[in-house]
Parts: C-alpha cells; structure tokens; sequence
C-alpha cells in the first residue's frame, strides 16, 4: 500500500493530497529512508512523522483499503511521539 493512502487510511492524516503534500516535503521516513508519496508500506514497518513540533513514531500492524473510524486506530501502534524542542 502506498504511504499517501494508508496515512489517511489510519487517520493520521486527514486527507490524501495533504499527506501527499507532507510526504514531498521530505518529513517523513518509512524505516530510515526519506518516503516519496508512492513508496510502499508493509506490515512491521516503522513511520517516522514529523509535524508541526511532534514526532510521531508509528509501526504498522495491518494493511486494509478501507476502515471505520472505531478501526482505524488497529492499523497502527505509537511508538513514540514527542516534542520537538526549537533551537
């Protein structure tokens, strides 16, 4: 599955062309690596998110097309998320 989607799948990211947008800004990485909107997820991969003044890591659990809101937390667990302090 692509970032872009499974971002707004799980509801970390409202909207698809947001997450997109986030992804060329080159703020977020799968496992390490600088993600583009089409880089594929697996299940195990970590996501690392920043934004605004939070990092967000995430593992992936599950991989569906589509989800309920009551669902949408399962795709994922929260490794961590912090605050970035400004320098």
């Amino acid at each position: 599955m692509r970032i872009d989607k499974f971002l707004k799948v799980s509801r970390i990211i409202k909207r698809r062309s947001v997450a997109k947008e986030i992804i060329d800004r080159g703020v977020i990485k799968i496992n390490g690596r600088v993600a583009k909107p089409a880089s594929n997820v697996a299940i195990g991969d970590e996501i690392e998110l920043v934004l605004g003044r939070h990092l967000l890591v995430v593992r992936v659990l599950k991989l569906k097309d589509t989800t309920k809101k009551a669902e949408a937390e399962d795709l994922y667990e929260i490794i961590s998320d912090e605050i970035i302090e400004e320098q």
